[in-house]
Order: structure tokens, then sequence, then C-alpha cells
């Protein structure tokens, strides 16, 4: 029997509901790689990741199922495991240690974009407030992390983790890949919709809305799959730009790349998510229920995609 170490990082006490979702994550993988007939144990990972990836050397996993999206609640290490990982030659999933630093560094990916002609908004660096127009929107985000709301001040925020960019007030657009033998599969865009938000709120999603459920933001910012609503021409020009991101940054195993569109169908990249959240509420899960896969096949095509 194969064995699967399914490794994640272990939250710390007093944890948020972000930061917990990962539990979840992997009592489901779990529960469908047991189905597949595959022996599995669990690992979280924490400061003490060097010896923490040493031990799964010498328990000599067939594979490692990776789930760790930070290390000590710092997104800027999360790269760190699957390099080690890759420097002990155990097998991994999902992406590589150079394709989740490529993709979690913002500044980095959208400069990557744009030298390769995928649409991408304006940034800008803090101490570049000066190249700011009066009276356009922007948003304001951690080079390193999830994006923490709209209305933050630049006050004490440094060009080393922190970066403007402008807001593009459109739909939003989520297209999840899966790898397969032909190629990456682009499953069906969802859509964010952001109901009786009006003029004076943005519509993003921030912490609220995917987190507190007692507020208007998450009652409010609802996932659809918009299906044939959408011409196809344009359902293929979101496909292909999330290909070309997929290939740009050597993807594998699974990502999902999120856009916004303006008033004219143009198409911005605003974020790639390598190892997007696996859990079984969440967008990638829920776009390959809408491509008819049941969970084990998806957990199939991932592993046969290993690094």
């Amino acid at each position: 029997m194969e064995k699967c170490c399914i490794i994640y990082n272990e939250p710390l006490p007093g944890a948020l509901e972000d930061e917990l979702d990962v539990l979840d994550q992997v009592a489901h993988i779990e529960e469908h790689l047991l189905e597949l007939g595959i022996g599995v144990y669990r690992k979280g990972i924490t400061a003490n990741f060097m010896a923490e990836i040493a031990e799964l050397k010498s328990e000599k996993p067939d594979f490692v199922f990776n789930l760790v999206e930070s290390i000590d609640n710092k997104g800027e290490l999360n790269y760190f495991v699957p390099a080690l990982l890759n420097m002990n030659s155990i097998p991994y999933s999902g992406n590589s240690h150079e394709a989740i630093f490529l993709t979690t560094n913002k500044i980095i990916a959208s400069k990557m974009m744009k030298d390769a002609g995928i649409t991408c908004p304006a940034s800008y660096k803090p101490s570049q407030l000066n190249l700011l127009k009066p009276g356009s929107r922007y948003i304001i985000k951690p080079i390193w992390e999830c994006a923490p709301g709209f209305e933050e001040k630049l006050k004490g925020k440094d060009d080393a983790h922190w970066f403007i960019e402008d807001f593009v007030d459109g739909r939003e657009y989520n297209m999840s890949i899966l790898a397969g033998e032909s190629g990456p599969e682009v499953l069906p865009p969802a859509e964010i919709v952001f109901r009786d938000y009006g003029d004076s709120r943005p519509k993003i999603v921030d912490f609220k809305a995917k987190w507190e459920m007692d507020t208007f933001e998450y009652v409010n910012t609802v996932r659809e799959f918009p299906g044939s609503s959408l011409e196809p021409q344009y359902v293929e020009k979101l496909k292909k730009a999330a290909r070309e991101c997929w290939h740009l940054f050597g993807l594998k195993g699974y990502a999902r790349v999120d856009a916004r569109a303006d008033s004219n169908g143009n198409i911005f990249i605003i974020e790639i998510n390598a190892n997007p959240c696996i859990s079984p509420d969440g967008g990638f899960v829920a776009a390959t229920r809408q491509a008819g896969y049941q969970f084990k096949t998806v957990l199939q095509r991932i592993i046969g995609d290993l690094n």
C-alpha cells in the first residue's frame, strides 16, 4: 500500500478561522486518500520546519500532500517547505518551490505577467505616492499575504512588504485549473457576485466576506457559475488567460487564477493562487463539482502530477 504524509501549517494558539481552515482541508483529503487505498498520516509544520522535514526523509512516505500555506503564520516563508522536500528528493503534490515563491510575491508575479503580455492592474510602491492620480481608486495589498481590506492606510507601510494597485471596478472571476494527461484543464469559471453593495462599498473579497458569517459582506458576496450566460468567446478568453499563467509560472497539480474585468470586458489578472484552498466548501472544489468530477478523481489527477 502506498503511504502519504499530509503536511500542513500547524495553527498557532488563538488562530482565526482563516488559519484553522487548513484542518478542514487535511480531513477532506485524508478521507478520500483512504478511499483510494492510500495509507495516510499527518504532520503539522511549525517554526521547527527543518527538523520536521528531516524526519520525513527517515519516515519514507511514498509522497507528501503539501498543504503548508505559511510558517509560524508568515506567508513569505511558505516556499521553504517544498524547497526542503525537493532537496531531500521527497515527492510532493501541488506546486514547486519556485512556482510558489514567484506567485506568492505579488510584485514579481505582476512583473512577470506584464513582461509576458498578460494584462494586470498597474502597481506602485508606497514610496511612489506622487504617481497616484487624484480621484482614482486604488487597493493596498501586502506583497506576501492575502489582501486585508480596501481602506488600509499607508502610514508605516514600506516598499518591502506592501504595494498599491489600480482598483479594477468590475466583475470578478475565479478560474480553477487541474492537471491532466493532456495538459492543464481550466474548469468552469466562477463569478464572485457582490449583491446590494451600492456605490459606496468597495466590491472586494476581504476577510469579512470570507470568514465573518454575521456580516453584510459574508452574506452578500456570493460565488456563482454563470455558465451559458457568458458568451463562449468570453469564457475562452478567461480560460486562455488562466492557461497562460499556468505555463508562465510552471504550475503543477492544481491552481486558481483570479481576475477582474472592467466595463469594456478587458480582463486583468489580480492574483495567482498556487495550491489554493481545497476544502469541501472552497472555490476550487466547487469548480471541480461544476465540471462533474468526484473528489477522488481530482486527487488522482493531482497525485499524477507530483514534483
